[in-house]
């Protein structure tokens, strides 16, 4: 139930983005840029790490979304759920291995972060893999505690239609929803 007295209680994100467009709009596009541009990590690997952030900060709005725009990129829910529960034993690429476990110091041990570079380093990503995985990290830490602290929720018909428009459209195309 969303907490803004001026949204309905089944608000979605773009009814916040909606109500509030000056900080919206720069965070859509910054979405764009890092979610849908170049990075030596493919779409699918940065969706991955937003749902797989998502899953570990337990925020089933951004967790669902992700995990449909994801699913859309070919990456298989059953790997989303596995990742959960052990990354090493996950069906992922093993060079995904250091950059995801760097993902989850990152989300639940920030400070503890510098110590798993090395490792990302020497599965063969370069500065900016880990930049890009950093950035993913970090933007859906910030959007899982947007959504939880404004008590904004989803559906599951509301995640398979944001997934599909994210996985068509980008995240460009919010800007004109606003």
């Amino acid at each position: 139930m969303s907490l803004l007295p001026s949204l309905p209680d089944d608000a979605a994100l773009l009814d916040v983005f909606r109500a509030h467009p000056d900080t919206a709009r720069p965070l859509i596009d910054y979405h764009e840029v890092l979610m849908r541009g170049d990075s030596p990590l493919s779409v699918a690997q940065r969706e991955l790490i937003a749902t797989y952030v998502s899953g570990l900060n337990g925020c089933a709005y951004c967790h669902g979304v992700h995990r449909a725009t994801a699913a859309r990129f070919g990456v298989p829910e059953s790997t989303l759920t596995a990742l959960l529960e052990d990354i090493d034993t996950a069906p992922v690429d093993e060079p995904m291995k250091p950059l995801l476990h760097y993902a989850r110091t990152l989300t639940l041990t920030p400070n503890r972060a510098a110590q798993k570079a090395a490792a990302v380093f020497e599965a063969g990503w370069d500065e900016k893999a880990l930049h890009d995985a950093v950035s993913v990290c970090a933007l859906f830490n910030f959007m899982n505690r947007l959504v939880e602290g404004l008590g904004i929720r989803a559906t599951d018909d509301n995640s398979a239609r944001s997934g599909q428009r994210l996985a068509e459209h980008g995240y460009a195309v919010l800007r004109d929803m606003l």
